[in-house]
């Protein structure tokens, strides 16, 4: 079952975009009907995936590569989170494009573009991964196109061309790689790559990865193409589009780049000049779309620097994968929740720039808690800032490597300025949040103040919904069993992280870490054997504890770190981790009662 329904969430879709667009032609409230109800039918078979064991469709010799497809923890997930999004922006976009054209063609390309994107998160191979990437490219490209404007126009040309050069890099990538270790599979690369120098062929295959994650110096098409493009666009691309880049960057980071100090620290740097330039140029920016753009520049630069931590600790950058994979999940559902807010201010305003929507906000509560938990979220402010806590183990996987650094007597003041950057980076993300909740909520329009107080009727029931129940996935927990907090074994401490309303519980988790690095940097060197046998344990302890029902269960992910006095997992395996946290807490969803 698990096969059929992996064929149906990557190709219904396609199937579903010439439906909705014959529909288009004849009859606009049958095509948005049918658009809706394939989100909620996609979203539907995603959660379903979660439930089934894991599963896998190959079709050896489709398009020369094959055609492979995986379900498993991480990958159903992720999954399940992109058809979520597809089915929020799905119910916003027919109140959205009520005065617009075109709406056939928009409703098109973002079913072919959900087909492709679902693709890429249940791909088991490179090859297959390239295929729906370049699918998913071209078929977004109408996105930023689709309101026909010089500027969309430019734009979209802008993302066409660096799609393009990035798309063929990759493919000149994959062609060495297949060449140097004779396989593109996941499972086999680590394996396969033993003593070769694979650098040369990482770099290119990541060219293309990190243009579509908006990584510097490939971010140029960003803050063009995020203010032309519809709203409803402008979440996907910002929450998960980019996100199918960072898939690639984990794939090959894990799996073919462990322990390459100078593919890490060259990464490294590429992350940090993303993460402090998008947060200066959302500092500056006055449009309300470009800010978020640059925001999501940022917020991937923060990402992609986890992915670099990772590298450089090499079996113990276990803690910065946790953090990776966790930021990733929390910023797709913080730019769903503040670009459809941006949304329902340009379509009553039909204006962007901050000094046009000033104070719109004001006497609006729906509008002003939604956007608020985005923002929250997104500036890392506990408790309700879900951001805090992956951003936490972010810093704290840098901080790890400083301690590393520092006890094997090598160079680190290099990564402590990093870590300023980190910081400062952060305080920035902060400024800009607060002046654009400033700005809309607060603050009073010179002329136009009572005209915004008026509109009392600026969304419908379904955008409604649709908003709301976006920021509800950021900020909704639910909880299972009898312990809120931790689970304390003989020799593991298994501390459950929460997102919303309890994520202030990291600043204890943050204390313990930091006891844990000062006392056991010289124990880690000594106990190095020990830590393989010692990552299984810890699974199946973790595994065993949380199918007893203790444990906490969240709407977007189960926060739960294993964590030894010493030792933290391989990253490879640390991502692998995440897979078995997700299975052994299927029990907890299946008993779960709303």
């Amino acid at each position: 079952m698990t096969s059929w329904i992996l064929i149906l969430l990557t190709f219904l879709p396609f199937l579903a975009a010439i439906i909705a667009y014959m529909l288009g032609r004849r009859d606009e409230r049958a095509m948005n009907g049918f658009v809706s109800i394939t989100g909620i039918v996609i979203f539907a078979l995603s959660v379903v995936l979660l439930f089934l064991p894991e599963g896998e469709v190959a079709v050896p010799g489709f398009c020369g590569l094959g055609l492979y497809l995986r379900a498993d923890g991480f990958r159903g997930l992720y999954s399940c989170v992109a058809a979520f999004m597809w089915m929020m922006t799905g119910l916003f976009a027919p109140e959205y494009f009520q005065h617009h054209g075109n709406k056939a063609r928009y409703s098109f390309f973002t079913l072919m573009t959900l087909g492709a994107t679902l693709g890429v998160f249940l791909s088991d191979n490179l090859g297959t991964t390239f295929l729906f990437f370049e699918i998913m490219s071209f078929a977004s490209y109408a996105w930023v196109a689709q309101e026909e404007t010089p500027g969309a126009l430019r734009a979209a040309a802008t993302y066409l061309a660096v799609a393009v050069i990035g798309g063929l890099t990759t493919l000149m990538g994959l062609f060495l790689l297949q060449h140097q270790l004779g396989t593109l599979d996941f499972a086999s690369l680590r394996a396969a790559m033993g003593q070769q120098d694979v650098t040369v062929a990482v770099w290119l295959t990541l060219v293309g990865f990190g243009a579509k994650a908006g990584l510097f110096p490939l971010h140029i098409w960003l803050p063009k193409a995020h203010p032309v493009a519809p709203a409803p666009a402008s979440a996907l691309l910002s929450g998960i589009l980019t996100k199918s880049g960072v898939f690639g960057l984990i794939v090959l980071c894990a799996n073919l780049m462990q322990g390459n100090a100078a593919f890490g620290n060259a990464l490294m740097i590429f992350a940090a000049i993303t993460m402090f330039l998008g947060a200066l140029l959302a500092l500056f920016s006055t449009d309300l779309k470009r800010t978020l753009a640059c925001s999501s520049m940022s917020q991937i630069g923060f990402i992609t620097l986890g992915l670099s931590v990772m590298v450089l600790l090499g079996d113990e950058g276990a803690l910065a994968a946790y953090g990776s994979v966790m930021h990733m999940l929390n910023h797709s559902l913080i730019k769903l929740t503040l670009f459809i807010a941006a949304g329902v201010v340009y379509m009553n305003l039909h204006a962007l720039n901050l000094d046009d929507i000033r104070g719109f906000g004001r006497k609006k509560p729906l509008l002003h808690i939604a956007f608020l938990l985005g923002a929250l979220s997104i500036a890392c402010i506990p408790p309700l800032g879900s951001g805090y806590n992956s951003k936490s183990l972010l810093h704290e996987g840098l901080l790890e490597l400083i301690g590393e650094m520092q006890a094997a007597g090598s160079a680190w003041m290099g990564y402590k300025a990093i870590e300023v950057l980190f910081l400062i980076s952060g305080g920035l993300t902060v400024a800009y949040m607060v002046k654009l909740y400033i700005c809309i909520f607060w603050q009073k329009h010179p002329t136009r103040q009572a005209e915004f107080d008026g509109m009392t009727h600026y969304m419908n029931g379904t955008t409604a919904f649709a908003l709301l129940g976006s920021a509800a996935a950021l900020a909704g927990v639910f909880y299972h069993g009898r312990h809120a907090a931790a689970v304390i074994g003989r020799y593991h401490r298994v501390i459950v992280i929460l997102d919303g309303p309890l994520a202030g519980a990291c600043g204890l988790l943050r204390r313990k870490l930091r006891q844990r690095r000062q006392k056991s940097v010289r124990l880690r060197r000594s106990h190095h054997r020990a830590h393989q046998h010692a990552g299984v344990h810890r699974r199946h302890h973790l595994s065993g504890a949380v199918q007893r029902g203790q444990g906490v269960v969240g709407l977007r992910f189960v926060d739960a770190l294993c964590l030894r006095h010493s030792h933290a997992l391989h990253p490879a395996d640390a991502l692998a981790a995440v897979n078995d946290q997700i299975s052994c807490c299927k029990h907890c969803f299946s008993s779960l009662t709303l």
